[in-house]
């Protein structure tokens, strides 16, 4: 039976056509690289590689095997890796998809703080301002900043609210009135959140009083962090999590607008693939995902 880890040395040497960077890679000595490969070709009863003093290249039988047998162990990868996230609590490989904006503004301390926890999991952290397909998408679970889910087919779990505020900059009412009341704000004007280019219905209250009002599509982008820059070079009003405007609002960058009238906040929500039953990596990210965003909910988040 070939062995495996001449396999995996045979494909390092055909991905690089170099020993040396095949013996950099796998981090051993060229003397050792060839000599595994020398042996494979012996057992193989087959040349795979063409060597001369300049370059390293394939042979017809090196590159049938490099094809046959690549897909086989990047799926016996998979299978090992599937199954000690399976079993495993606190060793294996995680795949999250989070928004861009909670990304880069939460995340990366929240991450360190997870390894530091968890040092033997390791992660795959996507960042994207659409909305991705649990099921189809290749992650074992998806953060959301969203209204309160209607997908019937995923699970989810509700972490926390996430106030959202309307802002703009001061500059902006250099040209137009500032609103005061929703019943003031000029639908183009409003600077839109979608991921399907539509506007948006904003809804107020005020004690017994309520108001929607629709935004135009004037401007609009599945990015916050986008829309916040336009508003703050004093292009529209919008209206976006407090973690993304808090900042600017401190720094004066931007203000608060109509602070009477209360919006309506997100949800920070975890999405799952239709587990049967959590895999232990992803209960154990779940508790301490839910366990940092509640302390930072009230201080920071």
């Amino acid at each position: 039976m070939t062995d495996l880890k001449a396999i995996r040395v045979f494909l390092e040497v055909a991905a690089h056509l170099s020993f040396a960077k095949a013996a950099r890679s796998l981090q051993m000595t060229p003397a050792s690289i060839t000599r595994i490969v020398s042996k494979l070709e012996e057992d193989m009863g087959q040349q795979l590689f063409v060597r001369t003093t300049r370059q390293v290249s394939l042979t017809t039988a090196g590159a049938i095997a490099a094809t046959r047998y690549r897909p086989l162990v990047e799926e016996l990868d998979r299978a090992t890796d599937d199954i000690t996230r399976a079993t495993s609590p606190d060793k294996g490989r995680l795949r999250l998809n989070a928004p861009m904006s909670l990304g880069i503004r939460v995340m990366p301390r929240l991450v360190e703080s997870f390894r530091l926890a968890y040092p033997r999991i390791d992660l795959e952290v996507y960042l994207t301002d659409t909305l991705v397909d649990i099921i189809a998408g290749d992650c074992d679970l998806a953060i959301r900043v969203s209204e309160a889910p209607k997908d019937k087919s995923t699970i989810w779990r509700k972490i926390c609210k996430v106030p959202r505020h309307v802002i703009a900059a001061p500059s902006l009412f250099q040209r137009i009135p500032k609103p005061l009341a929703p019943d003031d704000l000029r639908p183009e004007t409003l600077l839109a959140y979608s991921d399907a280019g539509h506007g948006e219905t904003w809804k107020f209250s005020k004690g017994a009083q309520t108001r929607d009002i629709r935004t135009a599509t004037t401007v609009v982008s599945n990015s916050g962090d986008f829309l916040y820059s336009v508003a703050a070079a004093g292009g529209g009003i919008c209206m976006l999590p407090d973690f993304i405007v808090r900042a600017g609002i401190e720094k004066g960058e931007v203000e608060r607008l109509m602070p009477d009238w209360q919006v309506s906040p997100l949800w920070l929500t975890l999405f799952y693939p239709p587990y049967e039953q959590f895999p232990p990596l992803v209960a154990t990210f779940t508790d301490f995902f839910e366990a940092y965003m509640r302390e930072l909910e009230g201080m920071e988040f």
